[in-house]
């Protein structure tokens, strides 16, 4: 249902009932069998979820790296090995064990053995500094660390202050094939290390090879862990723009919830045939995590992992020969593939599901995406506190949708939104506030921090986003920003991201952030940076376009150009902050 139809709710009234229960308007909006809410006890662990993926679909490749394919089978192996090895080694239910790659077979081969014994996955982005990763490792307490060997100097000028007493390191090609037969694998590593020099120097005395640790254990080894629903599973890491990175509590609960609300979101569209997924984003990333590696095992999806999506090169020759049904973006990747002449050029008749998360999709780019593939991005949002999704646009794939309509979509199946004034009343319909959300993805806290848990979710279980949102006459949203973010120009409300829409239209335009600078007179005036594609734009020329779409206060004073790419966080999202 298209959310520019007939209004269902007269503008002005609150989705709060007279019992302060909320009013689900949003239903309406579902595509027909869609179900309003999902049975949150389906499945006692993200074990028991895997088991049944792997047991359905286990001749089927289910990942694929550097060419190579991984069946379900043989993924279900090396996870049993690799959960009885660190069972060996004392690891048990409750330990925290940080996993340190990059999209390669072993990731999902250490994420569902620590998961599999009962134990927590710490997250821990490969680009961290060692300051980053000093903080991350202290916080969570982790004992275990399986690190990609070419970040292992990183971990060593890390380790001061540390628990670590056990590491694991591996090589890109190590799980290419079984044993020693490896040979690509072994090619691979050889270059890595000793011809593309990729490898620095690095002393981490007792640490043992992810093969040598596959080889000292068996599947038969593997003892048996009773794990709940309620039990951790992850802690991932959020916050770290803002302040010191926080570890966010994500039971089993809350991820299988998040799991079970998207697929059924899709219910019945993607089914049958093998789904091929190409995964740019990393997967130690919650959207890539939650959406690319466990949504799409459910429907027994082939996995293509992409290590590094910034390297465009390269992974138009990983693509070369792909016809994939499906990609998982953020709007800065989308547009950095669709300034590629190879990849405009590519076969996009099997696509049916395009998706953006992380950050505000631009309407220059998603009309852009529709033109060049025929298929329109789904936009959603999400938040690493919601493990993550939140609200998605409708998705019915034998219709065509609209290319962009600048909407998140309407709250899944099992969740409440609400938006809420500064003064803690909550707004009406067509009123923007803080939106707040409730239910099963929602997490348990703060890792070890109470007061920072308490900020955000109050004694109702409704969690505070931070951001600030519209909700229209049927339930589909709409995110004006984030709450530090907004600018203050002479007591009127300016939102950076409207700003950087209208700027990205530009066709000169290739990157534009907004932020506020003081000023004497106005409080705060709108500064944009930007990274031109033509190095003929002007200022007048950028403050012409504007005012064809942005009343006065909005227009940019300050326009400022640069050579390099703007600063963003690993997944792609800008950083304002610091252009601040």
């Amino acid at each position: 249902m298209s959310h520019n139809a007939a209004a269902a709710i007269p503008s002005g009234q609150s989705i709060v009932n007279p019992d302060g229960s909320t009013r689900r308007i949003w239903l309406s909006s579902y595509v027909k069998g869609v179900p309003h809410d999902i049975d949150v006890h389906k499945y006692s662990s993200l074990s028991q979820y895997f088991d049944e993926c792997v047991n359905k679909f286990r001749n089927r490749p289910g990942f694929v790296s550097i060419g190579t394919e991984m069946s379900y089978d043989r993924l279900d192996r090396l996870v049993r090995t690799f959960a009885a090895w660190l069972q060996t080694q004392g690891v048990k239910k409750g330990d925290r064990v940080a996993i340190m790659l990059p999209n390669t077979f072993q990731y999902p081969v250490v994420l569902f053995a620590v998961l599999r014994i009962g134990a927590v996955v710490v997250n821990v982005n490969p680009l961290y500094t060692a300051r980053e990763l000093n903080h991350q490792l202290k916080d969570s307490g982790a004992e275990t660390i399986i690190v990609m060997e070419t970040f292992a100097k990183t971990l060593q000028d890390a380790m001061a202050g540390t628990a670590v007493k056990r590491i694991v390191l591996t090589q890109i090609g190590d799980l290419l094939s079984d044993g020693w037969l490896n040979l690509k694998g072994r090619a691979l590593n050889f270059a890595l290390r000793h011809v593309q020099k990729m490898v620095p120097e690095y002393k981490l005395p007792g640490a043992i090879w992810i093969r040598d640790a596959l080889q000292a254990a068996s599947p038969q080894q593997l003892k048996p862990v009773a794990v709940t629903a309620d039990d951790l599973a992850f802690l991932q890491y959020t916050g770290g723009t803002t302040g010191v990175a926080k570890g966010a509590m994500l039971t089993h609960r809350n991820v299988l919830s998040n799991c079970q609300q998207a697929l059924a979101f899709a219910e019945g569209q993607l089914t049958g045939e093998t789904e091929t997924v190409v995964t740019p984003l990393p997967l130690y990333h919650i959207f890539s995590l939650t959406v690319n590696c466990l949504i799409f095992m459910a429907l027994g999806g082939r996995n293509i992992l992409i290590a590094n999506p910034r390297d465009t090169k390269r992974v138009m020759m990983i693509l070369k020969n792909e016809h994939f049904s499906g990609i998982t973006c953020v709007n800065t990747l989308y547009s950095s593939f669709l300034d590629d002449p190879e990849f405009r050029k590519r076969d996009f008749s099997k696509l049916k599901l395009s998706i953006a998360g992380g950050m505000a999709l631009q309407r220059s780019i998603a009309e852009r995406w529709k033109e060049v593939t025929g298929n329109a991005i789904v936009e959603g949002y999400g938040l690493t506190e919601c493990s993550p999704i939140v609200t998605q646009a409708p998705v019915d794939i034998s219709k065509p949708g609209p290319t962009f309509t600048g909407s998140i979509g309407v709250p899944l199946p099992s969740t409440e939104v609400r938006n809420r004034r500064d003064d803690g009343s909550w707004a009406d319909i067509g009123e923007p506030g803080e939106l707040c959300v409730r239910g099963p993805q929602v997490m348990k806290g703060y890792w070890n921090r109470p007061e920072a848990t308490a900020e955000v979710i109050d004694q109702d279980g409704w969690l505070a986003t931070g951001d600030i949102a519209v909700m229209d006459e049927l339930g589909f949203l709409k995110i004006v920003d984030r709450k530090k973010d907004m600018i203050l120009v002479s007591g009127f409300n300016v939102y950076p991201n409207e700003i950087e829409d209208v700027i990205a239209m530009h066709p000169d335009v290739k990157e534009v952030a907004a932020v506020g600078v003081p000023d004497e007179v106005a409080g705060e005036r709108v500064k944009v940076i930007i990274v031109p594609r033509a190095p003929t734009l002007t200022k007048e020329a950028v403050i012409e376009h504007c005012r064809k779409s942005l009343t006065g206060y909005k227009i940019p004073r300050i326009v400022e150009f640069r050579n390099e790419e703007l600063p963003k966080t690993p997944v792609g999202k800008i950083l304002r902050r610091e252009l601040r």
